[in-house]
């Protein structure tokens, strides 16, 4: 009896193990299962992210128009990953629920509670900050917070710009100007405000090689009248400068008036910026040296002016552009400016047929700047009769002012495909019609 009993003991032991072996496999097999059935659901964004991550690396671009697949393949992901992450600790706490019994089921969920709590609690403050819907939206059109990049330093003439386009803006200096392209394109700057051309300098050449290889968009432009100043250090008289230094264009434009304040054998000294040539003479005690900059430069470095408003031309305008990553939607309620480069087809008169497209739908242009190809430098022409010439590739820049919503400037760019290889749109912008203000009412 005694015996008998014992193997029927050993015989239910044996079965209710086997029933809880039993549960924990079943367990883990149905959570598996939802593992697979969500990796199967989310297989399709893993691969577009995947493809897209691949595309990054490789230089390609893979988004869409707007953007939001490489973003939601990148959401779907985590998600699936974090829905991976929850159905294996529960698998993991099923599992020692099944080993350990069902008078351990609460001990086990109150530890893993607590275990929970404490790490929770622990990396609570470590946690990035959630990003609300304010941080997508669009960055405000004028005023605060806005960062707008330029090439100088504080006191510089395109500060003043900067000021002038953006209201209230947060100025972010750049020693040079493929920084400033560099600061939109990285997210460091929200706007750039780069100088293009002067009425009496003429056009800034480096910005138009920079338009080029850049990929910014034009929304805008500034004009500002400048106002040039002759400052020194604090009782240099003008008797003792030796050497005046600012940037080549401000040399350029108070040439006539420098020979006769300080005369000719004055040496002329080219810098990066006319605020950065007034700082350089403030932080080097340079005695001998005056600089070439604005009022609000001198009072910012602690300068003299010497002379006042030393420009050869009372009239003297600054054009700038405002540079973002993407571009504007162009309008027809308001005046509107639209610049372009292309590169012209070999033949004859073809620069006369493509201005001609403008020409006979009443539209005025306002520039053309030519540039010399740095790939293609020269053409080769090869004539039995004349022998073999060579010949300047040139990029024609041409802002005209129409709205690319016009069905004018549409027609003509359309007709300008057809003499050309290489055509691209720089922006279609609202024109600056306000007078140019003086760079010291912007300061």
């Amino acid at each position: 009896m005694v015996a008998g009993a014992r193997c029927i003991a050993l015989k239910v032991d044996t079965l209710h193990s086997e029933k809880l072996r039993y549960k924990s496999s079943l367990c883990r097999y149905n959570i598996s299962s939802s593992i697979l059935r969500t990796a199967a659901c989310n297989r399709r964004h893993v691969s577009v992210f995947a493809k897209y991550e691949a595309n990054n690396r490789n230089g390609i671009s893979s988004s869409n128009s707007n953007g939001d697949a490489p973003m939601e393949a990148r959401l779907k992901v985590c998600e699936w990953q974090s829905s991976c992450a929850i159905l294996n600790s529960q698998l993991q706490l099923r599992a020692k629920e099944a080993e350990a019994g069902p008078d351990s089921k609460a001990l086990v969920r109150s530890d893993s509670a607590e275990s929970d709590h404490s790490v929770c609690s622990k990396d609570v403050l470590q946690l990035p900050r959630p990003l609300s819907i304010t941080d997508y939206s669009a960055f405000p059109k004028h005023g605060s917070q806005l960062r707008v990049a330029y090439q100088g330093v504080p006191g510089a003439y395109s500060e003043a710009a900067a000021g002038k386009a953006y209201p209230g803006c947060e100025p972010v200096p750049c020693d040079q100007f493929e920084a400033a392209f560099q600061a939109v394109e990285l997210w460091v700057a929200d706007r750039a405000v780069l100088p293009v051309e002067n009425s009496l300098g003429g056009s800034i050449h480096r910005n138009y090689d920079l338009l080029l290889r850049h990929r910014l968009h034009i929304v805008g432009e500034v004009q500002l009248r400048v106002h040039h100043c002759l400052m020194a250090l604090p009782g240099t008289r003008k008797e003792d400068l030796r050497r005046v230094i600012s940037h080549p264009q401000a040399l350029a434009q108070c040439e006539h008036t420098i020979s006769k304040l300080v005369g000719l054998k004055v040496i002329r000294e080219g810098v990066d910026d006319t605020a950065g040539a007034a700082q350089m003479v403030a932080e080097n005690d340079l005695r001998d040296t005056a600089a070439i900059a604005s009022s609000r430069a001198a009072e910012i470095y602690g300068m003299d002016i010497i002379a006042d408003g030393i420009q050869d031309d009372a009239s003297n305008v600054t054009r700038f552009l405002i540079l973002a990553r993407e571009p504007i939607i162009p309008g027809v309620d308001r005046p509107f400016k639209t610049s372009i480069v292309f590169a012209q087809n070999e033949g004859t008169g073809i620069l006369f047929k493509v201005l001609a497209a403008f020409a006979f739908r009443d539209i005025s242009l306002t520039k053309i700047e030519s540039r010399p190809q740095r790939n293609r430098p020269l053409r080769v022409v090869d004539d039995s009769n004349l022998g073999t010439a060579k010949y300047f590739e040139y990029l024609f820049y041409i802002d005209f002012e129409a709205s690319l919503a016009d069905p004018r400037a549409q027609n003509a760019l359309a007709e300008l495909q057809e003499f050309t290889n290489y055509l691209r749109v720089l922006g279609s912008y609202p024109m600056d019609i306000s007078p140019p203000i003086d760079s010291l009412d912007s300061s």
